[in-house]
């Protein structure tokens, strides 16, 4: 059930229906679960927006003296489910979670994910970091603290804002680390920082075409 459901969005979406619609009728038809609606709206795509999206991807050795945005809180909620076994590597080739998570919550692994994160930054050799977090989220303040201090610790030129709205400033660079679609489609290229991070960690996200394979084994 799920493989036809999949074959169906991906027929509607390769001849340009909107997402939203496209999966609401192909859930519906096939009276998909709330867990395989989701599963189907964060990793499948349009052939179209995959080869778009492959072309902005940025290979670690291509980050070098540039000036790379990050999509704070998104880039942490990815490498966290990661960890937890529940992000997987999308169509397009970036990591995104599974988790029916909003908005971010800061908890005792918030600081040493951002060690990773800041280590990692290091190794890149960027030229300056720009983390963007969201005010209004929980926390955000503690956050940004920590941040700061671990861009600080590891020598990281770059600075921490707390915006009204991230989507909107991260639009205005050059190089993003997200997997958010609506930021991704208008910058000029990406980098998965949380799939780059789970991998040094021995974390690789599992491919969606593997994924769908064992839940549908699992329905018959």
């Amino acid at each position: 059930m799920l493989r036809d459901a999949y074959v169906d969005l991906k027929y509607l979406l390769n001849r340009g229906y909107r997402k939203s619609y496209a999966l609401e009728f192909v859930a519906n038809h096939y009276r998909l679960t709330k867990k395989e609606r989701h599963l189907l709206a964060r990793c499948v795509f349009s052939e179209g927006w995959i080869t778009e999206v492959k072309e902005k991807l940025l290979k670690p050795e291509e980050l070098a003296g540039k000036v790379l945005a990050i999509d704070g809180f998104n880039v942490l909620i990815t490498l966290e489910s990661l960890l937890d076994g529940k992000a997987i590597l999308c169509e397009d080739g970036l990591v995104r979670d599974l988790k029916y998570q909003g908005k971010y919550r800061i908890n005792e692994r918030t600081g040493d994910l951002l060690t990773e994160i800041a280590m990692a930054l290091k190794e890149l050799g960027i030229k300056k970091t720009v983390f963007f977090y969201g005010k209004n989220v929980p926390g955000s303040g503690e956050v940004k603290r920590l941040t700061e201090g671990k861009l600080k610790e590891f020598g990281i030129p770059g600075e921490v804002k707390l915006v009204k709205s991230p989507d909107f400033e991260l639009k205005a660079f050059e190089v993003v680390a997200t997997a958010d679609v609506g930021i991704i489609v208008r910058v000029p290229h990406v980098f998965d920082l949380a799939g780059y991070v789970g991998e040094k960690l021995g974390k690789g996200a599992r491919p969606f075409v593997e994924f769908v394979g064992k839940m549908c084994s699992e329905e018959v």
